[in-house]
């Protein structure tokens, strides 16, 4: 029997949760895209980054649509933590992943239309995606003799969680080197703060209604979605608001950036 709310306030406050956190992150991704429009530029805004989050939010799809949409894979998560464990997927997490899907897909279609300087995308970051997708194949294989489709979701999610984890990486090294943070956009940060902080109240909550934490450990990587992007987005607002403050009066150390920090202080003047 599946597992049912002891709580309607908790519930309430589970759905509004939920739902905050589903529109921080989907408007996080209009602040960039915006940003690369009225620039008519991508400089500044690593495409590794852009790359390898195309790939998290795919392999995120893939694991939030299986187990919201698929009895079978329903029913083997309860056989595995319990029949009276509710699914850690909510509808807000499919329709946010969707979104995200299309709108890293969108600023990818940007890199291509719009001025990039000398920046390009990495041959490491383009191995890493060709390596990720083969092990998925290799993974499907696997699951497909046994119907072992939980499993088969749980290693979408593991690549998630990979992706998460390095994905920020590329764009906090470029900051350092460049010393800005000019070309990527601050409001993108400060909205997936909020989601990231509000996704794990949500977490939380369920699972003090629930008595019960196997919400966090049965799916780890909403937990580590979470606390990764809290810790990076943290660090990407001392490199803004802190380290590489634009309003600094420094030389660019190269000819993009230039550029960049001309357009960059029209647009803020308009």
């Amino acid at each position: 029997m599946a597992a049912s709310w002891h709580s309607i306030p908790l519930q309430v406050l589970y759905n509004v949760l939920g739902w905050v956190a589903f529109c921080s992150w989907s408007i996080s991704f209009y602040p960039q895209v915006i940003l690369n429009f009225k620039r008519k530029s991508v400089v500044g805004l690593n495409f590794d980054f852009v790359l390898l989050n195309l790939t998290k939010h795919s392999s995120y799809l893939i694991y939030n649509a299986s187990l919201f949409f698929s009895s079978v894979v329903q029913r083997q998560y309860r056989q595995k933590y319990g029949l009276d464990q509710m699914i850690p997927v909510a509808a807000n997490d499919v329709a946010f992943s969707i979104h995200a899907v299309l709108l890293t897909a969108f600023t990818l279609l940007q890199i291509v239309i719009y001025e990039r300087g000398h920046q390009k995308v990495s041959k490491l970051a383009v191995t890493i995606v060709v390596v990720v997708w083969l092990a998925a194949a290799v993974c499907v294989f696997v699951a497909l003799p046994h119907h072992k489709w939980l499993w088969l979701a749980s290693c979408f999610n593991t690549v998630q969680v990979v992706m998460t984890i390095i994905k920020y990486i590329p764009q906090a090294v470029m900051n350092f080197k460049r010393k800005s943070t000019v070309g990527f956009s601050i409001g993108n940060i400060l909205l997936d703060f909020l989601g990231g902080v509000t996704n794990y109240a949500q977490m939380t909550v369920q699972s003090i209604d629930q008595k019960s934490w196997v919400n966090f450990y049965g799916n780890i990587g909403k937990t580590l979605l979470s606390l990764v992007s809290i810790f990076f987005d943290i660090l990407f607002m001392l490199q803004h608001y802190v380290f590489y403050p634009s309003k600094k009066k420094d030389v660019p150390p190269n000819a993009d950036d230039v550029v960049l920090e001309e357009k960059s202080r029209d647009i803020e003047r308009n």
